[in-house]
């Protein structure tokens, strides 16, 4: 595969670090949102709209564009719910003070992770929780959703990655193997494998089909993974790295193929947080905490 790596367009406004991202209400727009508790749309790099202000940090967020709705995760302060199309807040589910770290959809509802270990199931009927799980007394850091197995993997901050069926919510299975934190989990190669990044700097790959047994770990980055990310339609993972890198490797065999950074590309400057994969303009962008917005064209 060729790679010609240009940035596209630099997205700048946010008065503090770019914690995550997500679609848009269309095509080519997306959502961004972190440190200063500003929401904005995105079409291009002097369009940035405001949807909503929230008192703290918002670390997640998760969008329904055939409902208008993006659930916004509020450090300390609960789940609030956007209408995206009249631009105002339309409620507000509160958790205690905790600090949400990742939301994910399944079926008819939210699954939020928290600081402190737990796992929160919201019905979207109702809009109301209706079960909490503790899964360790560390931070719940990450989810993902396997459609296919009808699993959900979460990784936490005591190292382990957690395996629970969809139905139930009940613990299936506990992988270790990680030497820090677990900050990112990616179903991948059509959820046949799982491939988890942390703290520790090292990719993991878990066979879903062989019981999750482990297979390569790669010392990927410098420092503590933020992110992963699969680009499906090429077979590419795209990974990002407190060591300010987005790295982009080949998802079977794992080679790395890219390397984009300050040096070469005038990438971020500081740590990058979350990466988003924009299939009809094939563009992917990175939020970073030098408070950018970068947008790449890789081919």
């Amino acid at each position: 595969m060729t790679f010609n790596i240009e940035k596209i367009e630099n997205f700048t406004g946010h008065k503090d670090c770019v914690y995550t991202l997500c679609e848009g209400t269309n095509d080519q727009s997306f959502f961004s949102a972190g440190g200063d508790g500003m929401v904005v749309e995105w079409k291009n790099a002097d369009i940035g709209k405001p949807i909503a202000k929230i008192q703290n940090s918002i670390y997640a967020m998760h969008h329904e564009p055939e409902n208008h709705k993006l659930w916004v995760a509020n450090n300390t302060e609960g789940i609030h719910l956007i209408d995206t199309e009249n631009k105002k807040e339309t409620l507000n589910v509160s958790l205690g003070k905790v600090s949400i770290f990742d939301i994910k959809k399944n079926n008819n509802s939210l699954i939020v992770s928290d600081n402190i270990g737990f796992l929160h199931i919201l019905n979207l009927e109702t809009n109301t929780f209706v079960k909490h799980i503790e899964g360790s007394q560390k931070s719940a850091r990450c989810i993902a959703i396997n459609n296919k197995t009808n699993e959900m993997a979460v990784g936490f901050s005591d190292w382990k990655i957690r395996i629970y069926d969809l139905d139930t919510y009940k613990l299936k299975q506990t992988l270790e193997g990680h030497q820090n934190s677990v900050f990112s989990l990616q179903y991948i190669n059509n959820d046949t494998q799982l491939i988890s990044g942390g703290r520790d700097a090292h990719l993991m790959l878990w066979n879903v089909e062989n019981s999750y047994a482990s297979g390569e770990t790669i010392p990927a980055h410098l420092f503590a993974i933020n992110h992963i990310i699969e680009i499906t339609q090429h077979g590419l993972l795209a990974t990002c790295s407190m060591d300010k890198s987005i790295k982009i490797w080949d998802s079977q065999s794992l080679k790395l193929l890219k390397v984009i950074d300050k040096t070469k590309n005038a990438s971020h400057g500081t740590s990058v947080n979350k990466l988003l994969w924009n299939q009809n303009t094939q563009r992917l962008i990175s939020a970073s905490d030098d408070r950018s917005i970068s947008m790449w064209k890789l081919f």
